[in-house]
């Protein structure tokens, strides 16, 4: 494995009995990167994950990660990444502080540098004066900080989080995304999943999987040149629920989204697309407010790939 590569895949399989959950992805994270994983529910997005993180082991295929074998090498990957899950891994019952104890004991912290590491946690989660409040005290958004704090007490190369975020609320995911920020600046490699499409913006660099195949991996921008077959139309108007259906039936609509009272239309090329709307429209009695080219965003390439799939 180069050694600008942090994470490097090949052919990776998962399958629980006749299913396939993760097929044949291959892909590579480079060094210091925040890599997004996109993709719809039952995509295969957090059993990549834990298979990367050594907790079960691949059907088929390998991964490398940080440059020790995922199959063979399981309890070394282990000792050499972060992992902070959707669901909380902290122990409610104990404070702020007894939970940094715990998890830098098991990385096997001791003495001076454990103490350090844990007012280094305590310091980045902006927690020191909080320290013997009881987790089960905490805001989800602060839970989930702790639980980043937690993860790094080892100071991992290597950091996967899957769906951190979720649930959390925009002041909170604001700053846990600072955080994420400030270690990619230090040099950590980041792999997340996410369904917020203003996290995933943020990404250097994307793979998006649907039905445990890889549909793209790419930069944002360029999922939505390579994804998208044509241009993007937003429509304001007094009906968006009535004018999704009216515009289904168009064969130079292959799919619409709402966005509060507008409307998103991916349509097939530039060339009438305005006019058949319009006309689609205005047939079924819609009042069209506004209706222009628009800048295709992640959520329309999201939208558009998980459509084409079936969710699990």
């Amino acid at each position: 494995m180069p050694n600008d590569t942090a994470v490097s895949c090949n052919n990776l399989c998962k399958m629980f009995g006749s299913f396939c959950a993760v097929d044949n992805l291959t892909f590579e994270v480079k060094r210091g990167q925040i890599f997004g994983f996109l993709g719809p529910n039952g995509s295969g997005k957090s059993t990549t994950i834990r298979m990367l993180c050594g907790l079960i082991t691949p059907s088929s295929g390998s991964a490398l990660v940080g440059g020790f074998n995922i199959t063979h090498e399981a309890e070394i990957v282990r000792r050499n990444i972060g992992y902070v899950s959707q669901k909380f891994s902290l122990y409610e019952d104990l404070t702020v502080l007894e939970n940094l104890q715990f998890y830098s004991g098991i990385y096997g912290l001791r003495g001076a540098e454990r103490i350090e590491r844990i007012e280094e946690g305590l310091e980045r989660i902006d927690l020191t004066e909080q320290r013997n409040l009881f987790v089960k005290d905490l805001s989800m958004g602060v839970r989930q900080r702790l639980s980043l704090a937690a993860a790094l007490m080892h100071h991992p190369p290597i950091l996967f989080l899957d769906e951190p975020t979720s649930g959390v609320d925009p002041i909170s995911r604001r700053r846990f995304w600072e955080l994420i920020y400030e270690l990619a600046a230090q040099g950590v490699t980041i792999l997340i999943t996410t369904h917020y499409m203003d996290e995933a913006e943020h990404c250097n660099r994307i793979v998006m999987i649907r039905d445990g195949k890889l549909v793209g991996n790419d930069t944002p921008a360029g999922l939505k040149k390579s994804l998208m077959p044509g241009p993007v139309i937003l429509i304001r108007c007094d009906k968006p629920y009535e004018a999704m259906s009216a515009l289904y039936s168009l064969p130079v609509v292959h799919d619409v989204s709402l966005y509060g009272r507008s409307l998103h239309a991916a349509v097939t090329g530039n060339k009438g697309a305005v006019e058949a709307i319009t006309a689609a429209l205005n047939s079924a009695g819609i009042v069209i407010e506004e209706i222009v080219p628009t800048e295709t965003t992640l959520e329309d390439v999201f939208i558009a790939i998980s459509s084409k799939g079936s969710e699990v």
